[in-house]
């Protein structure tokens, strides 16, 4: 494949690693259901005009998907962004980063179990080295003290988000729903809204702060409307497979641009244990031999 290729991509990845940062720089700016609600409704707002008006054109041939769509649209801008909103009060954004890798492990383990799909040596060898690495870097570099003390809230809902994630590539990949991928985002958006301005009523309404505009505004616009295109066309270009590889820069960007921008400190613990959980997923997406080869028909 031409190097030029991987260009949009990568900057993709780069995208939501910043993202992940802005989720950092929006606490105490702006609370959680603010910039999940607006951020959605701005990305909403803009896909609907480009693509309101075919997708109401299609509306027969959508409504049976409703509840698949809108199961989706909780998990993928409901759970997993208002999760990791929360996180990021009481964790480092280098955290979530490390942590976000895992996403494409978490995927493989619930294909097993949701698509019937075999059991790898990677998905296997993988899960338990990325296991070992997290523990490493969720207790500082003291696997014990996370069995005596347990892991971080802000780590743990982290991984929690990171599994609905999960959850939602997996469950897209089940149902195939037959629709060109922007009309199924702006779908997602549309069924995602509501669920999203309960919850910002529920935290009665906060406001959306001069300070916390420019935020919005990225994670709104870069971060859901623009890094989705630079990826869908890598996807085109270069296949899912190829494409998806990309996706282990994530923790690398994100901690680069955490130390940068949030003077983060990049300690030997987060080094191996991110090092290690990295590797882990690596090896889930690369020894693809089934654990168990099925016997010869006779």
């Amino acid at each position: 494949m031409h190097p030029k290729h991987y260009v949009l991509p990568l900057l993709a990845v780069l995208i939501w690693a910043a993202n992940t940062v802005v989720s950092k720089l929006a606490v105490g700016v702006i609370d959680a259901a603010a910039i999940s609600f607006y951020r959605w409704l701005l990305a909403g707002v803009l896909l609907g005009l480009v693509f309101g008006l075919p997708v109401w054109r299609i509306r027969a041939q959508v409504r049976p998907y409703l509840p698949k769509l809108f199961t989706l649209g909780v998990l993928g801008m409901v759970m997993y962004q208002c999760l990791a909103y929360v996180a990021a009060r009481t964790t480092s954004a280098s955290n979530m980063g490390i942590l976000a890798s895992l996403m494409p492990l978490l995927a493989v383990g619930l294909s097993v179990l949701l698509l019937g799909e075999a059991a790898t040596v990677g998905g296997v060898a993988g899960g338990l080295l990325s296991l070992l690495g997290l523990a490493y870097l969720l207790s500082h570099g003291d696997p014990l003290g996370l069995l005596r003390h347990g892991a971080a809230v802000g780590d743990a809902l982290m991984l929690l988000a990171c599994l609905s994630y999960a959850l939602y590539g997996v469950l897209l990949k089940r149902w195939k729903i037959p629709l060109n991928n922007w009309h199924s985002l702006l779908i997602q958006i549309c069924c995602a809204l509501p669920v999203l301005f309960v919850y910002y009523l529920a935290r009665s309404a906060p406001p959306l702060t001069a300070a916390g505009l420019p935020l919005v505004l990225f994670a709104g616009i870069p971060a859901s409307v623009l890094a989705p295109f630079l990826w869908m066309h890598g996807v085109g270009k270069l296949g899912a497979s190829r494409t998806t590889t990309l996706m282990n820069l994530l923790p690398v960007f994100t901690v680069a641009i955490a130390l940068l921008f949030l003077g983060e400190t990049l300690h030997g613990y987060d080094v191996i244990g991110g090092g290690v959980t990295l590797l882990g997923v690596v090896l889930a997406q690369y020894l693809k031999r089934p654990l168990r080869r099925r016997a010869a028909a006779a």
